[in-house]
């Protein structure tokens, strides 16, 4: 039985809640709409690359965002030395080069477990809280919240174009 990314309810928050129900609450919402992009997929038509210029692909993001996930959550704001996923200073694009589309189930499995320990991580921090990030410096919980937000919306749109190249459906 061939695998499939499975049906995604987006939730529904506030938009008058207070910042810090407001951020994560939103990141869960852009999280959400990622996954909701690749529901239906098989594991093939996730690694498909359909814009002939680009590497990327619905498995390289779900990839990707995991890395991203594991990075600012674990590694920065918890300060876990744990390994890291995917990408080498030497392979930088390795989470979306290193496809196996027989492992989209197991690749998406990852995304859910980072994006949960992310929630763990960040839960009654206030958005105040200082920690360091490799690449930035001293940053705070409210930053990492719009960073994460944003860099789902990014790759939101890039999901979009990707969806549509590769079964014609397109939407939020």
């Amino acid at each position: 039985m061939t695998w499939t990314a499975p049906e995604v309810t987006r939730p529904e928050g506030s938009l008058l809640a207070p910042e810090a129900d407001l951020l994560p609450g939103l990141l869960d919402w852009h999280r959400a709409t990622f996954l909701h992009k690749c529901a239906g997929l098989t594991g093939e038509q996730l690694a498909a690359t359909p814009i002939p210029w680009s590497n990327l692909s619905l498995l390289g993001l779900i990839r990707h965002l995991a890395k991203v996930e594991h990075i600012w959550f674990r590694r920065s704001l918890l300060g876990e030395d744990v390994p890291k996923l995917y990408s080498t200073p030497e392979r930088p694009d390795a989470d979306f080069e290193d496809l196996d589309p027989a492992r989209a189930e197991a690749e998406y499995a990852v995304l859910l477990e980072q994006q949960d320990l992310a929630r763990k991580a960040a839960a009654g921090v206030p958005m105040d809280t200082t920690f360091e990030n490799a690449g930035w410096g001293t940053v705070t919980v409210r930053l990492l919240h719009n960073h994460m937000i944003g860099e789902y919306a990014r790759h939101n749109g890039h999901a979009d174009m990707i969806r549509q190249g590769v079964d014609g459906v397109t939407g939020a």
